[in-house]
């Protein structure tokens, strides 16, 4: 097995495998206190800011035992808790949305297959994405398109969470969605069925480019379908990764990923009250084709930190517009009675010591048109292969087995 080569604390990789795997005593029942309280020890124990942002943890101890008498009242006060942190990372899943997280970490869902982003006004719902072949492409939803209503339900203003809470249900249920693209609109029945979750797609071109979209780091696939796109690519004279619209997911995915295509340096430095840490290239990279990197304003968290590592190591150039910013990484904590809470453990920094948090990464070659961000990357790269020696155009792609990594399971998000 590939093994990343770590400096300092190893406490993150523990922490993450014990509070996932918090469980109350055999045959005891949670009561309702017992779920804000445990929520509360997390936060107070983990969470990267020892200040809790200027805020006394200590007075919210047992600040609302008096109003919690029910499971709803313990998640009601929870989110009143986590509120003043200011912290939207870090926040509460109610048991249904642990579960889905849960399904896309396994790569398998329930639903219509389109991934959802609410406009900058906070009133449009576009569609970003369609799964491939799944319900919603074969009823003709497209990325682009509006989502104005759900079940007869008035779409305006509704945040892609809320949405989710209509659109899911159970497999073989139909849901209408009202669709909006550009001046008309039409109504489709779409039936839900389980998903199975492609978190990269690849292909080569002609011109013998190889293309390789990554579009999520959520799934625990994500490493092993990146190691055989490569594979399957190995004849390429260069790569074009892809990582617009990839709001992040596992940090383990990003490490790995990193891995497959660094020859050496760091990767990502994570600072947390327990100190810190860098992860460092093997040195023993899958391939050595010349990559350019297409990233845009929804590239955030493990594709910053993918992207980051790439540039700042000289491994390859970004093209686009400058990402996200979320320089933060959260762990997913399972809280008694199947709820569970994000707790933002860390915050990171580049290889080159950059916090990027709510900056961002900036690219080499900025393009802000999408059809000519590809276009530019394309040739840039055929530039680069030109210019590329004969003996440093021998390719040494490795076809050896993927294994799965060892690496803590923190999701950044």
């Amino acid at each position: 097995m590939k093994v990343l080569k770590r400096i300092g604390s190893l406490f993150l990789a523990f922490f993450v495998f014990s509070s996932m795997t918090y469980q109350p005593a055999q045959g005891h029942r949670s009561q309702p206190q017992e779920v804000y309280h445990r929520a509360w020890q997390l936060v107070r124990d983990n969470y990267y800011d020892s200040t809790f942002r200027n805020h006394n943890w200590a007075d919210l101890e047992h600040k609302y035992d008096g109003q919690i008498k029910t499971t709803a009242d313990s998640y009601k006060y929870i989110k009143v808790m986590l509120d003043n942190l200011n912290d939207p990372y870090t926040r509460l899943l109610d048991p249904r949305a642990f579960q889905d997280e849960n399904d896309a970490i396994d790569a398998r869902i329930v639903g219509i297959g389109i991934n959802l982003q609410q406009s900058k006004d906070q009133k449009q719902l576009i569609v970003t994405r369609t799964i491939e072949d799944g319900p919603a492409e074969q009823a003709g939803v497209r990325a682009g398109d509006e989502i104005v209503g759900v079940d007869g339900i008035c779409a305006l203003g509704m945040t892609p969470e809320q949405a989710a809470e209509h659109i899911r249900g159970k497999v073989g249920t139909p849901v209408q969605l009202a669709i909006k693209h550009a001046n008309t609109q039409k109504t489709v029945t779409i039936t839900r069925q389980e998903i199975a979750i492609h978190a990269v797609s690849s292909k080569l071109e002609p011109n013998g480019i190889g293309v390789i979209t990554l579009s999520t780091f959520i799934s625990n696939d994500a490493s092993r379908e990146f190691r055989t796109a490569l594979q399957k690519l190995s004849s390429a004279d260069g790569i074009v990764l892809d990582l617009r619209d990839n709001p992040g997911g596992l940090l383990s995915n990003a490490l790995e990923i990193a891995d497959m295509l660094l020859e050496s340096g760091a990767i990502v430095s994570t600072i947390s009250r327990h100190g810190r840490h860098t992860d460092l290239a093997s040195g023993d990279p899958v391939t050595h084709q010349p990559i350019v990197v297409l990233v845009d304003d929804e590239s955030a968290s493990a594709s910053e930190i993918l992207a980051s590592a790439l540039q700042d190591n000289g491994r390859g150039v970004l093209v686009g517009t400058r990402t996200y910013g979320k320089g933060l990484v959260q762990e997913i904590n399972r809280l008694p009675g199947g709820a569970a809470v994000h707790i933002t453990v860390s915050r990171y920094l580049t290889p080159g010591g950059s916090d990027i948090n709510k900056i961002g990464v900036a690219p080499d070659i900025s393009v802000k048109d999408r059809e000519e961000q590809m276009t530019v990357a394309k040739a840039y790269l055929k530039e680069k292969i030109a210019s590329l020696k004969p003996e440093q155009k021998v390719l040494r792609t490795s076809q050896k087995p993927y294994r799965t990594s060892s690496l803590p399971e923190a999701a950044i998000r």
